[in-house]
């Protein structure tokens, strides 16, 4: 089955997607174009366990998600989403650093791109991912987005 569903937490109206029961997308926004790809609107089971687990992070409450994720995506795309799994809760590294994770210290900008192209924002922490000198660069859904998430995990780590 795929379905999508949207919900209001603190930062906003998030559209979480699964398909059979591996959470495929979350998209910041209310996302209503996923019909044109199969997804009707339902508020399944696994749905509302993926919109629990994500309001108990906001609240502070959850560093780690148990929510199987099936992301779409390039080879490539899917190992730097891998990488990303790994920077741990409150914690960032750079866009070299996952470049060099993923074997090719010299794709610091093709982690950026794949970064943009991450479907599931949040459990796949492209968030974390700041540039070599600190700064906050690049975030699909907005530098507001990208520091708010950075200062919640701040706030609760």
């Amino acid at each position: 089955m795929k379905a999508y569903d949207y919900f209001l937490f603190s930062i906003g109206f998030l559209t979480i997607a699964e398909t059979d029961q591996h959470i495929s997308s979350i998209l910041f926004g209310q996302m209503t174009d996923l019909e044109a790809s199969g997804f009707q609107r339902a508020r399944t089971p696994y749905l509302l366990e993926a919109a629990e687990q994500l309001e108990e992070y906001f609240q502070g409450r959850r560093k780690i998600f148990s929510l199987k994720v099936r992301p779409t995506g390039t080879d490539f795309q899917q190992r730097v989403w891998q990488a990303l799994l790994t920077i741990p809760y409150g914690e960032t590294k750079s866009y070299q650093e996952i470049a060099m994770l993923v074997g090719n210290a010299k794709a610091a900008r093709a982690i950026g791109m794949a970064n943009n192209k991450n479907p599931i924002s949040i459990l796949i922490p492209c968030h974390r991912v700041i540039g070599k000198n600190g700064s906050l660069v690049g975030y699909g859904a907005g530098l507001q987005n990208k520091e708010f998430l950075l200062q919640l995990e701040k706030e609760y780590a």
